[in-house]
């Protein structure tokens, strides 16, 4: 599916500002709201930042892209809007991580405990690594 079908496919109309800024986020994975502004302005000046602001506020709204706190204190943007886990990386590099078996371990495990009365919508596992020195 091309960009402008992934758009379309959550009732957004497909414009060329709005396939700009899903391809530039596209190519930069996750993302904070200040390097999609500079990569999309640098390919269209005629894109204003408040504009980025709410092509990305209305591909959050429709689950197109996803939105997350970085533990830098950062806000980022996110490509992948399904449910995922994400390995920060000592580099500052983000992976994301898909396990739907420990999604529902954790879900299950918490129903069982002191939130058994909570209904658990979203499970985000944050893990914190670096890679091991080269032997």
């Amino acid at each position: 599916m091309n960009i402008a079908e992934k758009i379309r496919s959550k009732g957004i109309k497909a414009t060329p500002q709005r396939q700009l800024v899903y391809e530039v986020l596209e190519g930069l994975g996750h993302a904070p709201i200040d390097e999609i502004t500079r990569k999309v302005r640098a390919a269209n000046p005629c894109i204003t930042v408040a504009t980025v602001y709410r092509i990305l506020d209305s591909f959050q709204e429709a689950g197109l892209i996803s939105y997350l706190n970085h533990p830098n204190g950062k806000s980022y943007y996110d490509i992948t809007p399904d449910v995922h886990h994400h390995i920060y990386m000592d580099n500052n590099e983000i992976l994301d991580y898909t396990d739907e078996e420990l999604t529902e371990l954790i879900k299950k495990r918490l129903q069982t405990g002191k939130f058994k009365d909570l209904a658990i919508e979203q499970v985000s596992v944050q893990i914190f690594a670096k890679n091991k020195p080269q032997k």
